[in-house]
């Protein structure tokens, strides 16, 4: 894998969204993760630190629902296309995007704007979930669960928009890491993707090492490498303030060593955190981790 220098600068961009899943307060995901000392420690780490604050979103109060199977389909692009503008005009700034969720819905709006300045390339999708519903099979109708197959340009024409191209992602360069949730059309789907799955009993029975380094090999490639975190990916006893909190996830060892190994490999152009919900969080306990996190995954170590 070929190793670059990152960019000694990072664009953070507040997605609060919270349309797009079945649970409020994911939208002050990015005050939380400010909250939580997110500038200090990129500065400690060398990094510029240009915050593009938070992009306009609406309220589900305000808005209308629209096609059940697609809840809030029309608000959630018009978000994801803005996230996109602000992700593409970092990278030609020489900026790394570091966008803040909100639910996982705006990483259409990340991967988007990534493939609008440099083209389809390839992302590392931490989750609990897959994320790889369409309308057709969604359980619930929440986008947040379409994310990734949208990126992929699997979920429907309903996500075409000029905004971004589709697909915004290699579907050879995809690779779930910590999944342990599954709805069936998703299986199905990963039965005809060439994306590698790493669920949590592979984690358990060969290591967060060895997948991580697996994972990377296969995403790496031209155009870009995104990190896509979805703090459910962690155990619920660690990181309890997310929406779709789910047992047996990575504890925090875990979680650190699989950012460093993914910083160590030099690979990264732009990440996201996403699905911080303080509502249901104690003390900003998963805000300070999500903090934490990101450091590793741009080179802080403990030692």
């Amino acid at each position: 894998m070929a190793v670059q220098a990152p960019p000694k600068s990072v664009a953070v961009i507040g997605a609060a969204l919270d349309l797009g899943s079945g649970r409020r307060g994911v939208d002050m995901g990015p005050s939380a993760i400010r909250y939580a000392g997110l500038d200090p420690k990129l500065q400690q780490l060398g990094f510029q630190v240009f915050d593009r604050g938070n992009v306009g979103t609406a309220v589900a109060e305000a808005v209308s629902e629209g096609d059940e199977r697609l809840r809030y389909l029309e608000p959630i692009l018009k978000t994801c296309a803005h996230i996109a503008d602000l992700v593409a005009d970092a990278l030609e700034q020489g900026h790394m995007p570091l966008v803040l969720g909100g639910d996982h819905s705006v990483a259409l709006g990340t991967l988007g704007g990534l493939a609008r300045v440099h083209g389809p390339g390839g992302v590392l999708w931490l989750d609990a979930h897959g994320d790889l519903n369409g309308p057709e099979t969604t359980p619930s109708g929440n986008v947040h669960g379409m994310a990734l197959s949208a990126a992929l340009g699997l979920a429907g024409p309903a996500f075409i928009r000029d905004a971004w191209p589709l697909p915004a992602v290699q579907p050879g360069r995809v690779a779930l890491v910590g999944v342990r949730s599954l709805d069936e059309g998703e299986r199905e789907l990963l039965g005809r993707l060439e994306a590698k799955v790493f669920t949590m009993d592979q984690l358990d029975r060969v290591g967060v090492e060895h997948v991580m380094k697996e994972a990377l090999e296969h995403v790496a490639g031209e155009n870009f490498v995104h990190l896509s975190f979805d703090m459910d990916v962690l155990d619920p006893d660690v990181a309890p303030g997310v929406g779709t909190p789910v047992r047996g996830g990575l504890n925090y060892r875990e979680a650190h060593l699989a950012m460093e190994i993914i910083a160590e490999s030099g690979l990264l152009t732009a990440l996201e955190v996403v699905e911080v919900n303080p509502v249901l969080d104690r003390q900003n306990q998963t805000g300070e981790l999500a903090v934490e996190l990101i450091a590793s995954a741009l080179g802080a170590r403990i030692l």
